[in-house]
Parts: C-alpha cells; sequence; structure tokens
C-alpha cells in the first residue's frame, strides 16, 4: 500500500518541488496550499494553514480518504523584510501565524491518526535562518527559531508513539519565494533606509542563485524513507551550511563580524 503523505505549502517552490518527487517515488500525495493547485498527478487540496476550522477539515478529509497519514511536510511559509523598529505589530504577527502556528494546527490535526497507527513522520522546514538570525528578516528568523524548539519539545512527547520529527534546514533556495517576499518600506532619507536596501538587494541575489529546490525535495524524502532519520538536516551551498557549526564553535564577536560581512551589514 502506498504511504500517504501531506504536504503544506505545496503550490509552489519547496513544497511543490517534494510533491512532485514523492509522487514520481509511488508515495500518494496530497498537496495543500491556498490556491489548491497541482504541478503534477497528485492531488490538491486548498486549505489555509492560518484558519483553525480549514486546517482540521483539510487534515481530517485527507484521513478519512486514505484511512491513515503516514507523514506530513510542513513547507508552508513566506517572508518578511524589513527594520524591526518599523515593521507593524500585525505584519509581525501574520508571519508567526504562517510559519510557526500554521506548522502547529496541521501537526495538531494530524497527531491523533498518526498515534493511533504508532508511527509517523512529520517533517517541519525551518531555515538556516532559524540558527542564524538574519539582519532585516528578524521577525522570519524568529518564526524559524520558534520552530525549532517546538520540533525539539515535541519530539520528545512523541517519540514514544512511534512518530518521528525532523526540522529541514535549507539555505538559499531558488523559488518563488523571494518574488513574494513582503517589505516594510521606508523613507530613502530613513535611518535604517540604506543598510536595509544593501542587506535585502544582496539577500535576493543569493536566492535567485541558490541551490534549487529540488535538493531540499531530495533531502525530504531521505529523511522520508530513513530508519532513523535525523533530527536536522541542513540543505544548500557548502559555503551557508558552514555558518552553522562555525556558531557553535566560534567567539560570538568572531563569528558576527564574519556572518554580518556575508548579509552586507
Amino acid at each position: 500500500m502506498a504511504r500517504v503523505v501531506l504536504i503544506t505549502g505545496a503550490s509552489a517552490g519547496i513544497g511543490r518541488a517534494t510533491a512532485d518527487r514523492l509522487h514520481n517515488e509511488g508515495w500518494t500525495v496530497v498537496g495543500a496550499s491556498r490556491r489548491g493547485t497541482s504541478s503534477g498527478g497528485w492531488r490538491a487540496l486548498k486549505m489555509d494553514v492560518d484558519d483553525d476550522g480549514d486546517t482540521r477539515r483539510g487534515v481530517a478529509g485527507v484521513i478519512g480518504e486514505h484511512g491513515r497519514l503516514d507523514a506530513v511536510v510542513a513547507s508552508a511559509g513566506w517572508g518578511l523584510a524589513g527594520p524591526v523598529e518599523l515593521t507593524p505589530i500585525d505584519q509581525a504577527k501574520a508571519q508567526f501565524e504562517t510559519n510557526f502556528w500554521g506548522v502547529v494546527r496541521v501537526v495538531q490535526c494530524a497527531l491523533p491518526a498518526m498515534r493511533a497507527q504508532q508511527a509517523g513522520r512529520l517533517v517541519l522546514v525551518s531555515s538556516i535562518g532559524g540558527l542564524i538570525a538574519l539582519p532585516f528578516q528578524a521577525f522570519y528568523s524568529a518564526s524559524k527559531y520558534a520552530l525549532e524548539g517546538y520540533a525539539e519539545g515535541l519530539a520528545y512527547e512523541v517519540g514514544p508513539f512511534g512518530i518521528q520529527v525532523t526540522l529541514v534546514e535549507p539555505g538559499n533556495i531558488r523559488t518563488e519565494f523571494t518574488a513574494s517576499r513582503r517589505t516594510i518600506g521606508e523613507d530613502p532619507g530613513g535611518p535604517y533606509a540604506a543598510a536595509a536596501a544593501k542587506a535585502i538587494t544582496l539577500m535576493e541575489k543569493d536566492e535567485l542563485n541558490g541551490a534549487p529546490p529540488e535538493s531540499a525535495a531530495a533531502a525530504i524524502q531521505g529523511v522520508l524513507e530513513a530508519k532513523r532519520p535525523r533530527r536536522r538536516v541542513s540543505v544548500g551551498k557548502v559555503g551557508e551550511r558552514i555558518g552553522i557549526p562555525a556558531k557553535r564553535l566560534l567567539p560570538h564577536r568572531l563569528f558576527e563580524k564574519a556572518a554580518g560581512s556575508s548579509l552586507g551589514v
């Protein structure tokens, strides 16, 4: 019997690449998104992870149709850029609503079925930005940092039921994420304008030259099919991923000086 996976954020980027790959590898794929579109033979589901009722109905429908749910890949998310001081609180909350609470909603709806099966895989798409904070993307980083802590605590609780939790942490990936980012504007003469413009321009350049989304999809498949999946898997170019151990090993002032230079500040 084909394994059943629910993928959020499946209309674009890493979510779509993962849905395409797993479908081609024989998985039964349900790809959820606000648009409810599909790029391949997998079934599309219109579901807004920002909405409690919509998420509950969507996940229940998948379980009702297939009688089981073997895996969830939580990939829905978007980016918010701009100075912390100037970011409206409602925009900061909206960032967390999708990137963090959207994951929590889907996981809570999926867990009863996985516990009943005594098996399941939860793959939460985080970011290297959830380990190394990004200037002028502080709320995006904060949402991913929150996801990191949530996943660690969750893993302790659900492990006894045969449910495995893995964080996949991409670096710069070449997707529609760049074009859909929301940016907080500032008067050209404002105190952060020049620094923000420099950092965001460099960030977008790095993303457009980033690794293909298929590399993240391959990593996700590896996690789903591993006998003993790792807690964290980083994805992307070596030059970006090296920052993860460097942050642990270097004195913080030295690390921040090096990281700031590479991030345009």
